[in-house]
């Protein structure tokens, strides 16, 4: 589980196919003995595992269904990434709960400075349309942002300026891929209002002696 809070912009060191996926080699400024094997890190808001480690540099593989799902399967030697890694209990929540397990990618259709903030607008797989409510939250890349508007095919988030300074989020152009999660909140409740022998109904909200 993390935060949506990224602790370091990393870069791709090398790349190399391990099966059907791909050993990502990842330089960073994270304080590596601080991180064990088989630790949880997020990059771009995908979650992999630490697999091992050499002086500022961790390697940890993206396998076949992350690169079908995600934007990793584009990354390129010399690419920067967001870097998270997993929360413990007990940490101050300062995002919102991301659980690090992309929902699909979205596309950036518009981007633009305005002083006070950065406009991103997002184009949105209709599959993950009735996630996204104005005020909810959202990661894109890994980063934990709050939706302020949504229209049938996209939404726009704002970047403070702190946000765009320790992000690459400010750096995107219209027509950039990034990795979106909706809020892990939002996808239960769907399921739970979904009908079906298992779902919420209305017969059965009367039956409870609701409404």
């Amino acid at each position: 589980m993390f935060t949506g809070l990224v602790e370091d912009i990393g870069t791709i060191a090398a790349i190399r196919p391990r099966g059907v996926g791909r050993a990502l080699s990842i330089r960073t400024a994270i304080p590596l003995e601080e991180v064990s094997l088989g630790d949880s890190i997020a990059v771009n808001g995908a979650c992999l595992t630490a697999e091992s480690f050499d002086s500022d540099t961790f390697i940890a593989v993206a396998a076949a269904e992350t690169l079908a799902k995600t934007t990793l399967g584009a990354l390129r030697v010399g690419a920067r990434v967001h870097l998270e890694r997993a929360m413990r209990l007990g940490d101050r929540l300062d995002g919102h709960l991301v659980q690090g397990h992309v929902d699909g990618t979205g596309q950036v259709s518009s981007i633009r400075d305005q002083r006070e903030s950065i406009v991103l607008w997002v184009g949105l797989p209709a599959e993950l349309a009735r996630f996204v409510a104005p005020k909810g939250s959202i990661a894109i890349d890994g980063v934990s942002l709050t939706v302020n508007e949504v229209h049938d095919t996209g939404f726009r988030v704002n970047l403070v300026p702190h946000t765009a300074a320790v992000t690459r989020l400010g750096e995107l152009r219209s027509g950039a891929a990034v990795n979106l999660e909706v809020d892990v909140l939002a996808k239960y409740v769907d399921r739970l209002l979904g009908g079906g022998a298992g779902g919420l109904t209305l017969d059965k909200l009367r039956a409870h002696g609701f409404g």
